[in-house]
């Protein structure tokens, strides 16, 4: 009879020594078993605890830096390997500790009990541990694609990010940016204007500090025409040896001369290869365009496997996004500029907080191939948020394409800059009514006043500024055919 309160009170320390070194990793050890060994160990522990502690303060009165700081490549692997030591040593203790509750002693239903909840502690550790080191590989791979270099000083109350799309899947000589676009960023409300410029754009001019200046002081222009905008970073590189060691001339230069077109100073650039880029969308989930005309899924060397039929919210995944970004089937360069655009809106205002958190490693992975930067480390946090105003705001786009430049092989640069100023005041302008949408003047581009939609909506032979036409807009001879929008 007096076995029952003997065996109540053996279950509840088992329990205890279970509970204890799950929370305490290394208490029992210094209670009941090697006090060296726990002592260490929970040393460890609580050092773990403080490091925690004192990182996500700092974090707090300093996110930049300490965000920076994690984001080293190196940092982030040498925690992955130490949360996967840490996670070896506390199933250790957990299964020591579970000997010192001497199971063996326990009623059979009890001694089961315990090792089960054994088993499942070191399952829910394995999980822990699991996510955690995912986490740090997402996060070392976002660092491997920011290695700094940009100019971190907004222009003007205003960051400017130069977006370069590389078609890898053409067979050309050279790199040879196949989407040449500018995103004009008010650094306080987030509202954006995205400049496009066609590839095919001549006599481009080049920043008197540049050395290609003294070659073609008149602008980028060759008997053959063939020296245009999406020529100049090839240009650069075959002159290497004009520039300082140790620098990228084509960047520099591809940088230099979009700002002298557009009259604006470049803070950062994007490169992503167009051909990879459907791995992104795929980690994202896909997109969803509103598409007003059929797109063929191939054409050129590759034959025509289908069509992107027309529709609303039209679902895309990566493979199919990226056809519809780069098709040219029944297309002109114009036309494809609007796609892309399309299609770039459709990321930035599709890709929610919710979808980065949950994706967060198949959109690093998929990022750090893909994707060539110079934002810094310690600017992401930054970046992030204006990120979250963009989100906010309708994307103003224009394109200088044909009617309002009506020959790129031979621009108004002067106009051109004037154009891109007037956008930005509009914008700027917006804030003072914050209930209406900025709208271009009538001298300067041919788009009415905008529809309430979130997406870039150029056409072929068409520049726009306001951020989207409405799906049933007729087109007519003063407003091109609209192809595709985002809702």
């Amino acid at each position: 009879m007096a076995s029952a309160p003997s065996d109540a009170i053996a279950r509840r320390r088992a329990v205890g020594v279970l509970v204890l070194s799950a929370l305490l990793p290394g208490s029992v050890q210094r209670l009941r078993g090697n006090r060296a060994v726990g002592s260490v160990a929970l040393r460890v522990w609580l050092g773990i605890v403080a490091v925690v502690v004192v990182t996500a303060i700092a974090a707090w009165l300093a996110p930049g830096p300490v965000v920076g700081l994690l984001l080293q490549p190196w940092l982030a692997t040498s925690l992955r390997v130490l949360v996967w030591v840490l996670f070896a040593a506390w199933v250790l203790l957990l299964l020591d500790a579970w000997r010192l509750a001497r199971p063996m002693e326990l009623p059979q239903r009890a001694r089961l009990a315990m090792t089960i909840a054994v088993i499942a502690l070191c399952v829910a550790l394995g999980l822990l541990t699991n996510l955690v080191a995912s986490a740090l590989l997402a996060v070392g791979n976002v660092g491997t694609v920011l290695p700094g270099g940009g100019d971190a000083k907004d222009k003007q109350g205003r960051y400017n990010v130069l977006l370069l799309g590389v078609d890898s899947a053409e067979h050309r000589i050279g790199l040879r940016p196949d989407s040449i676009n500018v995103a004009s960023i008010d650094v306080e409300t987030g509202r954006t204007v995205i400049f496009g410029l066609p590839r095919n754009m001549q006599r481009v001019p080049f920043p008197e500090d540049n050395p290609l200046h003294d070659e073609f002081p008149d602008g980028f222009v060759c008997p053959d025409d063939a020296c245009m905008l999406n020529a100049v970073w090839t240009a650069a590189e075959d002159r290497a040896d004009l520039f300082p060691e140790g620098s990228d001339p084509g960047l520099v230069t591809t940088k230099g001369v979009v700002g002298e077109v557009l009259g604006l100073e470049l803070n950062y650039y994007a490169l992503i290869d167009m051909h990879g880029f459907s791995s992104i969308i795929d980690a994202m989930g896909g997109i969803r365009l509103n598409v007003m005309k059929r797109i063929p899924i191939g054409g050129g060397s590759s034959p025509i496997s289908g069509y992107i039929e027309p529709g609303r919210n039209v679902a895309l995944d990566g493979r199919n996004a990226l056809w519809f970004a780069r098709s040219r089937e029944g297309s002109s360069d114009y036309e494809r500029m609007q796609r892309q655009k399309c299609v770039m809106t459709a990321m930035a205002k599709q890709l929610d907080p919710q979808t980065v958190a949950s994706r967060f490693v198949e959109l690093s992975e998929a990022g750090k191939d893909l994707l060539r930067t110079d934002v810094p480390r310690d600017q992401i946090v930054t970046l992030a948020d204006l990120a979250l105003k963009v989100r906010e705001h309708d994307i103003v786009s224009v394109n200088f394409t044909p009617p309002l430049v009506p020959h790129t092989a031979n621009p108004d640069f002067a106009m051109i800059r004037a154009h891109v100023q007037e956008q930005i005041a509009a914008l700027e302008a917006a804030d003072d009514a914050p209930s209406a949408t900025p709208s271009p003047s009538a001298p300067s581009t041919q788009a009415g006043a905008p529809a309430p939609t979130t997406s870039p909506a150029q056409s072929e032979d068409e520049s726009t500024s306001n951020s989207q036409e409405a799906p049933s807009q007729q087109p007519s001879a003063d407003r091109p055919e609209v192809v595709c929008s985002v809702d």
